[in-house]
């Protein structure tokens, strides 16, 4: 499995609704609000990081609201 964060900018107006959809995303484990640049932090897993790739431009971007994001994988150390 592959974990990911994925940081999430949101258009203004659009954060009440499209917070839910995110949460509510398979594949998606939790998420937190931030202050920055950045309007909230995701934490995915995924099988592999195409996978993780396809949740986040299929699902995650075509959220009504999503504007941009940006994934961190996790590597092992």
């Amino acid at each position: 499995m592959v974990k990911g964060h994925i940081l999430i900018s949101f258009l203004p107006g659009f954060e009440a609704s499209s917070l839910p959809q995110v949460r509510a995303t398979p594949g998606i484990l939790g998420i937190n609000l931030v202050f920055g640049h950045w309007d909230a932090v995701a934490v995915a897993e995924a099988r592999n990081v195409y996978e993780l790739s396809k949740l986040v431009t299929d699902q995650i971007r075509g959220i009504q609201g999503v504007q941009e994001t940006e994934t961190l994988v996790h590597i092992e150390a």
